[in-house]
């Protein structure tokens, strides 16, 4: 006689052992099933899919941290969300920007605008102009507005005017929403200055 000891033998009720086979059958069915897909059924799971939602005489408001930040105003939008999810203002739109204290201090026009949502950025193009409540006035063809560093910028010329001042800038310009600091690319222009030599 042969025996062997020390080595004890574990066998899986046949209960067990039934459930196990059927959820590896299962598992095999469902392989045989997932690489039999209907071209069709793939390009509809993998289309681009876009909603568009439209709307006429907006108003909208944007908030920062509980303090409105802009009014807009636009007499339709197109909204669509897809990869890039945005709002489209193809009729003209009117912004209206506050500063800490909720008062105005600057109004923006355009003919036409985008909203891109996850970037918190809005082109805008077509005769674009920008007034201070101080009356300073910023003019060109294509305009973008940073929502979160509130900021213009542009690489467009640019024709800048305020008391005593006309710049025209080549290259464009990036400036606060109220235009109170801006640096202008390659200008040419007039303005008065002072005795000293320093615009006022």
């Amino acid at each position: 006689d042969i025996g062997v000891t020390g080595v004890q033998t574990c066998a899986l009720p046949i209960s067990l052992r039934l459930i196990f086979m059927r959820r590896l059958y299962w598992i095999w069915i469902l392989g045989l099933v997932a690489c039999e897909n209907n071209e069709q059924v793939l390009t509809d799971w993998t289309r681009n899919i876009q909603l568009r939602e439209e709307a006429t005489q907006v108003e909208s408001y944007l908030s920062q941290g509980g303090k409105l930040r802009a009014k807009l105003i636009a007499p339709r939008m197109v909204r669509v969300s897809a990869d890039t999810v945005y709002a489209e203002f193809p009729k003209n739109l009117h912004c209206d920007f506050f500063n800490e204290l909720a008062q105005p201090d600057s109004r923006l026009d355009s003919r036409y605008g985008i909203y891109y949502e996850n970037m918190n950025r809005v082109f805008l193009r077509d005769s674009v102009v920008v007034v201070t409540v101080k009356g300073d006035t910023l003019l060109t063809q294509q305009l973008w507005w940073d929502q979160n560093t509130q900021l213009f910028n542009t690489e467009s010329p640019v024709t800048y005017k305020s008391a005593g001042k006309r710049i025209y800038a080549a290259k464009g310009l990036e400036a606060t929403q109220d235009l109170s600091r801006i640096t202008f690319r390659e200008t040419v222009g007039q303005m008065r200055v002072n005795e000293s030599g320093m615009p006022y």
